[in-house]
């Protein structure tokens, strides 16, 4: 599992264990990133949190693999 893959993981984990840390990470996924991991993101990048349920699931697509010469550096972020 890559670092990427471990710290998405842990920050599930803590949203699933954490109520106050799930709803400020809704509210405020930079705050609550930086409060609970000491994560500084960048001001250009965005953060966008969705919780799923039985009615609600979200669909990610991946940035072309072919723009990663045009990339801004957020995968290194992560």
């Amino acid at each position: 599992m890559s670092q990427e893959q471990e710290l998405k993981q842990q920050i599930i984990e803590k949203a699933w264990s954490d109520e106050s840390f799930k709803a400020k990470l809704l509210a405020d996924p930079k705050g609550a990133l930086n409060e609970a991991f000491g994560l500084i993101l960048p001001d250009d990048v965005e953060i966008i949190v969705v919780e799923e349920s039985e009615s609600k699931v979200a669909l990610v697509i991946p940035q072309n693999p072919g723009d990663a010469s045009k990339s801004d550096g957020v995968e290194e972020v992560w």
